[in-house]
């Protein structure tokens, strides 16, 4: 049989070959560096027979993140040999690869309690799995047999993921991986032994219900990473390290931004200087919509549940919404603004000369998530989105898209944010309309992209349930990826809600509906920021950006009058008169992380200057106040820092 290398170049190899057979017939160097195969976009083990006439990858361990799920998916089998060793009668559930690790989900026996502080004598037992290089060995048996086999071993979870198997898919057998002593249910793939496993770290224990249904048992997930060396390891250790000291979490209450309490869970309390933040974005998001012809509408928070079976969002998203009801009536709580604006659209009259209509909202949105999946302003119930929807004719689509593209990176620019992916999120298998509608839909945004000359990847069945969209992503400061802005390309909602125009035809035509969103939520959007630039927001975004410290008590009259004028000129400048030091007002002003410190003393009472000390560089001399003040008025202005 025939199988083609990335580069072009075809093997010919025996019939029934390996992926271990294909190393070694191109280098025995390959051969010993080789993890597992891919093809067809599967990743397979070494020795699994090839599949013929299909491109061919070799995986090793600079093979990026197919390499990192291996060793990471190879520990977490280690973590589970382990665990049972140290705890018997424990019972094990499900052990994946995750982004930046695995985690393993444990039963364990009553009275026993997992804590950070039993780490050590797991990870002391998981290298000696390590140190015995064991093989990976896989096996097909019959579901029966797998059954009986978790069955004798007392291993429910096991027994109830081959269950559903048989129920779901109709699955009449399973494979089972062996290295060592333990066998573990699992699709795989696996790298030949556990001794290619190169460094591991086991991080927190948190808890997670079976199957994240909160009726269920709550089980001990034990959280870790992987890397093939040490080197690796260190690195990713020192960037979490990093991450913590610049958790939004942390920073955002220290800074006096936000608070969250269990009154409103998921939801967060802004305080005065949180809220400026946040006006400011939604205020820059007005400001640059309004010249490409954004118009600000306001919809209702709570509707009738028939314009949510209209939308689709009952049969589709009803989990996520908050439910109520009224003299016999169900309402919903939206958990997004397209109903109602779509509902909005269509009680109107529109003419072709009229579109494209676009229709802007901050709105407040509430989306009923798993308390297990809150996270700070990063996953939340309650929040308000930079939303916006385009209705337009089929010949407006690139155009419309086009302008959004544009909208969204020229507002990443004013943040400094240059490092965007661009991602094409194909139909989900939970979806609305016909294969043909969804053809037409991705072929739309595939164009525009194209258009616009943008390189793009494919991220499959990751769509709306309603169309296909484009997700903007950014790489921060840390190397972390975030999914910031979206653009939604929508033949449903406009049929499902019946809406319309008269064509220069004079007869009806249905709209398209675009759907966008650029900063995403505000809330995540700030605690992003917030871990990007370590609480460091720029000038003209930060809630103080000036403020001025007396030395004396005699200064305070003087230091107001500065705050006064600072103020007219259009800068958030406050006045710290508290009877303390000014070396003490000036740390805790830097622990604030306020931008401009100007101190007044009795030279600069009588100069009418302020001592001008900027955040984490120092000192940079005496200024007039109105000198001081047009500089930080044209920065915020210009937001240009």
């Amino acid at each position: 049989m025939k199988v083609t290398l990335p580069d072009g170049t075809e093997l010919d190899l025996p019939e029934g070959a390996t992926g271990l057979d294909a190393a070694a017939a191109i280098g025995p160097g390959l051969a010993r560096a080789a993890l597992a195969v891919k093809q067809q976009g599967e990743v397979r083990d070494l020795a699994r027979p090839l599949v013929p006439d299909v491109p061919l990858e070799i995986i090793t361990r600079s093979s990026g993140q197919d390499a990192l799920d291996l060793v990471r998916h190879d520990t977490a089998h280690v973590l589970a040999a382990a665990a049972l060793e140290l705890f018997p009668g424990v019972k094990i559930s499900i052990g994946p690869p995750i982004e930046h690790g695995f985690y393993y989900d444990f039963e364990f026996p009553d009275g026993v309690t997992l804590t950070e502080a039993d780490f050590a004598a797991l990870e002391a037992k998981m290298k000696e799995h390590v140190k015995a290089d064991e093989t990976f060995d896989r096996e097909e048996v019959t579901v029966e047999e797998a059954i009986e086999r978790y069955k004798a071993q007392d291993q429910p979870y096991k027994v109830e993921l081959i269950e559903d198997l048989i129920t779901n898919t109709g699955a009449q057998t399973v494979t089972l991986y062996t290295n060592g002593p333990f066998t573990d249910l699992c699709r795989g793939p696996h790298m030949p032994s556990t001794g290619r496993i190169g460094a591991f770290k086991l991080q927190s224990v948190a808890g997670a219900y079976w199957r994240g249904d909160a009726n269920r048992t709550m089980l001990t997930r034990v959280y870790g990473t992987a890397f093939f060396d040490k080197k690796e390891l260190k690195a990713h250790l020192e960037r979490l390290e990093q991450a913590k000291a610049r958790d939004h979490r942390r920073l955002g209450p220290q800074l006096g931004l936000f608070q969250f309490s269990d009154a409103a869970p998921g939801s967060a309390f802004w305080l005065p200087a949180g809220t400026t933040v946040f006006n400011e974005l939604v205020a820059l998001s007005r400001e640059m919509g309004e010249p490409r012809g954004y118009t600000e509408v306001k919809t209702p928070q709570i509707y009738d549940s028939e314009l949510w079976k209209t939308s689709g969002h009952w049969g589709k998203y009803r989990e996520n919404m908050f439910v109520t009801g009224s003299e016999g009536r169900e309402f919903g709580v939206k958990p997004m603004n397209c109903p109602g604006h779509a509902h909005l659209f269509g009680m109107q009259q529109w003419s072709y000369k009229d579109l494209p209509v676009r229709y802007s909202e901050p709105g407040l949105l509430h989306r009923d998530e798993l308390s297990g999946a809150l996270h700070g302003l990063l996953r939340v119930r309650h929040f308000c989105q930079d939303d916006a929807h385009v209705f337009c004719t089929e010949e407006q689509i690139q155009q419309e898209i086009a302008g959004c593209l544009e909208f969204a990176f020229e507002t990443y620019r004013v943040f400094g944010f240059d490092d965007v992916k661009v991602e094409l999120s194909t139909r989900p298998e939970n979806r609305l309309g016909s294969d043909e509608l969804w053809d037409h839909a991705e072929g739309a945004l595939e164009s525009a992209l194209r258009s616009q000359g943008l390189e793009y990847e494919v991220n499959e069945g990751d769509g709306a349930f309603y169309g296909p969209k484009i997700d903007l992503h950014l790489t921060d400061s840390l190397g972390r990826s975030w999914q910031l802005g979206t653009v939604q390309v929508d033949y449903q909602m406009p049929e499902r809600f019946g809406l319309s125009y008269v064509g220069a035809d004079n007869a009806e035509h249905r709209p398209v509906m675009i759907h966008r969103a650029l900063m995403g939520s505000y809330e995540r959007f700030i605690g992003i920021l917030i871990e990007d630039t370590a609480g460091e927001l720029p000038v003209w975004l930060a809630p103080t950006q000036a403020l001025v410290l007396p030395i004396a008590d005699r200064h305070a009259d003087t230091a107001r009058a500065v705050r006064d004028e600072l103020r007219a000129a259009g800068v958030r400048a406050e006045v710290d008169e508290r009877t303390e030091s000014v070396g003490r007002k000036i740390r805790e002003a830097e622990l604030r992380k306020v931008p401009y410190m100007l101190v007044v003393g009795d030279r600069e009472m009588e100069e009418g200057t302020v001592s001008v000390r900027r955040h984490r560089e120092g000192d940079e001399g005496s200024e007039p106040v109105a000198a001081v003040a047009q500089r930080i008025a044209e920065i915020t202005r210009a937001r240009s820092a």
